[in-house]
């Protein structure tokens, strides 16, 4: 685990003008991520001083030469993993793992190895691949995905992780069929995606697992069929006494380590187990009967941003909300300026609400 970052705080920065190939967008709204806390607490390792906030919409200002998909004054849906769509992981139908984006998440980079951001020539971050705490900030052109004129930004922003990666996680990662029996190990912003992915994946039993009882309700009206209360209940027996023999499909969505062997030891044999949260580095898995995992032939999935391909998917998100199929606006709780930034960050730490998102 590494030191937590020095304070938040609002400063004025310089930000370059766009390149070759690249998007200047002014910020309109971002959600706070538990990824965004993960860095702030040190449980992830950032370069600092770094412009955090990934999760964000707005609208282009200026497009670099070359740009061709989006013009000023358009609408646009950020992604803090572009993808190339000619590497080899690209190629091979693996987006998240692009060879020339991939990177940026870790390094805080554009694949150069520069950043548009500075502060009285010290260079400056730009977090998780987006830097979008603010008011403005540069992006690659296939890191933005034009949307309708009338989406509203405040509530698509979270398209940009939260929905993409938990409907993706159901759909793309673990590709749940219709009649599966799912277990959701956390019921935050990323949790209640999945939950609505399996909704939408027709899962007839879809079974929430999370200690604060807000959520546990907001789980019932997203689509879960049952909800457990892990403080007071044993998980693994009531998966057990619902199905008979455990669950086809089971997703760590809290971003705790021994929640994934507890999906594991949820799964009935040949079932499957998504990571759709991130642990901290200090926190690993281990499985004292490696054998017993081998021969009962579960399985365990890693998942990055749902899998998703964010050009192909946040217009399939988009349409199921239009077709009514998928809840965007009870996922967001509770908006603040950005100013407020570390009021959100104290409701996230203590379990307030489903998702903040900040108005820039």
């Amino acid at each position: 685990m590494t030191a937590p970052m020095a304070p938040v705080e609002l400063t004025e920065i310089q930000i370059a003008d766009p390149r070759v190939g690249e998007v200047l967008v002014r910020v309109h709204y971002c959600g706070l991520c538990h990824s965004d806390l993960s860095f702030i607490n040190g449980h992830m390792p950032a370069p600092g001083p770094v412009v955090l906030g990934h999760e964000a919409a707005g609208i282009v200002e200026e497009v670099g030469p070359g740009v061709t998909s989006v013009s000023p004054g358009d609408k646009v849906i950020l992604t803090p993993l572009p993808n190339c769509g000619h590497c080899y992981f690209c190629l091979r139908q693996q987006p998240t793992l692009c060879s020339v984006y991939g990177s940026s998440l870790m390094t805080a980079l554009l694949p150069d190895g520069t950043s548009p951001l500075s502060r009285d020539g010290q260079l400056v971050y730009r977090g998780l691949g987006t830097g979008a705490f603010a008011e403005y900030t540069i992006m690659p052109e296939v890191g933005v995905v034009k949307v309708d004129e009338d989406v509203p930004l405040d509530i698509a922003c979270v398209l940009g992780c939260a929905v993409q990666t938990g409907v993706g996680a159901v759909l793309n990662t673990a590709k749940v069929e219709e009649g599966a029996t799912v277990l959701v190990m956390g019921a935050g912003g990323i949790g209640l995606a999945v939950t609505q992915g399996a909704r939408i994946a027709g899962a007839s039993t879809i079974v929430v697992s999370d200690p604060v009882e807000e959520r546990r309700e907001a789980a019932l009206r997203f689509g879960a069929t049952h909800v457990v209360d892990p403080s007071t209940q044993d998980v693994q027996g009531y998966c057990l006494g619902l199905t008979g023999v455990g669950m086809d499909y089971c997703f760590e969505s809290a971003g705790v380590a021994a929640l994934i062997e507890l999906g594991v030891n949820c799964n009935r044999p040949g079932g499957t187990t998504v990571c759709v949260g991130a642990p901290p580095l200090d926190q690993g898995i281990s499985f004292p009967m490696a054998t017993l995992f081998a021969v009962s032939e579960k399985k365990l999935l890693g998942c990055l941003l749902g899998s998703s391909n964010t050009q192909r998917e946040v217009p399939r998100l988009l349409g199921l909300w239009k077709a009514g199929r998928l809840d965007l606006e009870a996922m967001v709780t509770q908006q603040r300026p950005l100013a407020e930034l570390d009021l959100a960050v104290e409701d996230m730490r203590a379990g307030r609400g489903l998702r903040t998102v900040l108005a820039v």
